[in-house]
């Protein structure tokens, strides 16, 4: 039986790799759905710095790698194994301290027949990785490789050398705008027509993709200002913190940082919000 928390909403979703499981839940929730997919993940063509890492961790020359998704996990075995025998990848892997920055990062190792040292907790943030390096591993001396998504995380980076650990970044891939821009078009078109509801951005780069579209437009500002009529719901507190840092405010932010409990909160408080921000 369908739930009706989202009834007459219209909801523009960035969502890319679960577009379809978001679409779902905003159909069986009762919501008019606008999906407007925003990123693409591209494989480095140059894994140089993946194989990099592979050479000074089967040397004994890495500490912790701290594992910040499920797919990069995933990828930089598969990145390794092009170069060295499978057994000993897992095998070096499982001599060092792994950190996994949330669930899917601790499912991939689990996949891996390996156990994570440090699973980072819930909002799974820079602040919750550094916090948990000082409770539980000091770095001082240590040598840390980062596995990388898509952008650089500056303040984990920085965090991670003032607490004078030696820092290597392994990249594995990185975010494109997708291949057809239309959806995404449609979407800022509908946003400065008044033609939705709700924004709901699940990642930071997100909303960087979502402003590129809208300045190539030529319709930044007026994008900007036709969100201050909507509602915007924010996954958790990376994603908040982006959208600040680009002028939205934010108006949803449920306190576990999961697709099921923002959809529920966006139904709560959705009503009363857009009452107060429409008059």
């Amino acid at each position: 039986m369908a739930e009706a928390g989202l009834a007459g909403l219209r909801i523009i979703s960035f969502e890319s790799r679960r577009a379809s499981d978001v679409q779902k839940l905003i159909r069986q929730m009762g919501g008019e759905s606008l999906m407007a997919p925003s990123m693409r993940e591209i494989p480095l063509g140059d894994q140089a710095d993946g194989l990099y890492f592979g050479e000074r961790l089967l040397a004994g020359k890495v500490d912790v790698l701290l594992l910040l998704t499920g797919v990069g996990a995933r990828a930089l075995v598969e990145t390794l194994c092009t170069r060295h025998p499978r057994e000993e990848i897992l095998s070096a892997l499982s001599r060092i301290k792994l950190v996994a920055r949330g669930p899917k990062s601790v499912a991939a190792l689990g996949e891996l027949g390996l156990t994570a040292f440090i699973s980072v907790p819930e909002p799974n943030t820079w602040h919750e990785v550094l916090a948990c390096f000082d409770a539980q591993l000091p770095l001082k001396g240590l040598v840390v490789a980062v596995q990388e998504y898509g952008t650089s995380n500056d303040e984990l980076l920085v965090g991670l050398k003032a607490r004078f650990a030696e820092v290597v970044r392994v990249p594995i891939y990185r975010w494109a705008l997708p291949e057809d821009l239309e959806p995404l078009r449609e979407a800022v078109k509908a946003v400065c027509e008044a033609r939705a509801d709700v924004l709901v951005f699940t990642s930071a780069a997100q909303v960087q993709h979502v402003l590129q579209v809208a300045e190539m437009m030529q319709k930044g500002p007026e994008f900007l200002r036709g969100a201050r009529h909507l509602v915007v719901a924010s996954v958790g507190p990376v994603c908040t913190e982006e959208l600040l840092r680009r002028g939205f405010q934010v108006d949803v932010q449920p306190a576990r940082p999961h697709v099921g409990p923002l959809f529920k909160e966006i139904g709560q408080k959705s009503p009363a919000l857009l009452r107060a921000k429409r008059g």
